[in-house]
């Protein structure tokens, strides 16, 4: 039986696009900033061509605006849109969870519940930013595994937006609680159980519409 291939390195554009996206969630690139394309190829270390590819990418996605003469400027988060966002979030999350918990193979099963736990333990550990990565790869993992690249392409960069948005507003949220959800989600579908795994999807924005409302009418969810 042959192997399965090895997935193609990454190019110099998607590195630059991951490693400037987690830039911009995580807040090292806070909304309003201002900055050009050759200091953040300089604090990056990667080329200025791929890393205008990664920006008109990041510009298309709603992360960044271009500035005439002034450079490129992170967007603001604005409060009035998560709730539009998170309604679309559901639909395409309950599709993605669904046929991710059919079609996954047993590498990716073994893939999601090793990230479940890595999620679990990352907030047990209070450490937000090595959650934040486990999270993002827990999308990807579920996107991978649901086979639909269109629904794929169509909610990463409202999954961006969400984390970006929680964790500019971290300090109201639970981070254990957070994890939890996410990792019931991928533990579903590991299980191959696509109604508890829509179920966990739908309690997953639930908890994420409850936090948003915190945030924006100060209602305790």
């Amino acid at each position: 039986m042959s192997e399965t291939p090895a997935a193609p390195a990454p190019t110099l554009a998607a590195r630059a696009y991951d490693v400037v996206e987690a830039m911009i969630v995580t807040l090292k690139l806070p909304p309003g900033h201002v900055f050009s394309e050759a200091a953040l190829s300089r604090r990056i270390g990667i080329g200025r061509t791929p890393l205008r590819e990664a920006l008109q990418r990041l510009a298309a996605e709603g992360l960044v605006v271009a500035l005439p003469r002034r450079g490129m400027m992170v967007t603001e988060i604005k409060l009035q849109d998560i709730f539009a966002l998170l309604e679309t979030r559901r639909v395409l999350d309950r599709l993605v969870a669904g046929q991710a918990a059919r079609r996954a193979t047993p590498e990716q099963r073994e893939a999601l519940t090793t990230c479940a736990a890595l999620l679990r333990d990352t907030a047990a550990r209070d450490d937000l930013d090595a959650f934040m990565r486990a999270d993002h790869a827990g999308d990807d993992l579920l996107a991978a595994a649901a086979r639909n690249p269109f629904a794929a392409q169509a909610l990463a960069p409202l999954h961006t937006h969400s984390r970006r948005f929680w964790y500019q507003y971290r300090h109201e949220g639970d981070l254990g609680r957070s994890a939890d959800l996410h990792a019931r989600l991928l533990d579903a579908v590991a299980a191959g159980d696509p109604d508890a795994a829509v179920a966990a999807s739908d309690a997953l924005i639930d908890y994420l519409d409850a936090f948003a409302r915190t945030v924006t009418f100060g209602v305790a969810p």
